[in-house]
């Protein structure tokens, strides 16, 4: 049995925060949170706005106009959710999570723009159920449909193309030495981080 396996281990690798520090965690997440509501309500404005009284009127049925309203909470969410993390990430950095540069923050910036766009365009796509389908089915149809179009984006090999950036924002993934702390970490090529 090997010594410093066990489960009893301390793992008093992490300090913890500061006051200072839980506070301003605490107002950035409530700005986070702000940002994401608004940005989900300013986006259920703009869409609706673009059902009613645009020249996609006329391409969406009454009964397929929360359709394009769900889709309009899936952009502005996102928005509102990504793109102060992704500002924050281009200001603030650690050693193990360097900051963003300017063109690779471009870059996410506008993935998350286009991916925004997509959500609109497959919610426009679903609300053509309301042809066919009254408004309540085509309302819970178009959740689902909208919820996992992020799907084919997530699956699609962008490495393939060069554009391995465009995944959004994703946690710089650590394989660690063990499951028991022992705080050795190894590169992706295989080579020893020890400290």
């Amino acid at each position: 049995m090997s010594v410093g396996s066990g489960a009893g281990e301390p793992r008093g690798q992490s300090p913890g925060r500061s006051v200072a520090g839980n506070i301003a965690f605490g107002a950035g997440l409530l700005l986070v949170l702000a940002t994401m509501t608004l940005g989900a309500f300013a986006g259920v404005a703009l869409t609706i706005g673009l059902a009613d009284d645009s020249f996609l009127s006329s391409a969406v049925p009454d009964d397929g106009r929360n359709a394009v309203g769900i889709g309009g909470i899936g952009m502005g969410g996102l928005l509102g959710l990504m793109l102060p993390l992704l500002l924050l990430a281009a200001v603030r950095g650690t050693e193990e999570k360097p900051r963003l540069g300017p063109g690779e923050a471009l870059l996410k910036a506008l993935a998350l723009v286009l991916f925004s766009v997509y959500l609109v365009v497959v919610s426009l796509l679903a609300a053509q159920l309301g042809w066919i389908l009254p408004e309540g089915i085509t309302t819970l149809l178009s959740f689902f449909i909208v919820g996992f179009s992020w799907a084919p984006v997530a699956l699609f090999p962008w490495e393939r193309f060069g554009l391995a950036g465009m995944g959004g924002l994703r946690l710089n993934s650590r394989v660690r030495g063990g499951r028991g702390g022992s705080g050795d970490q190894v590169n992706r090529d295989g080579s020893d981080k020890s400290h």
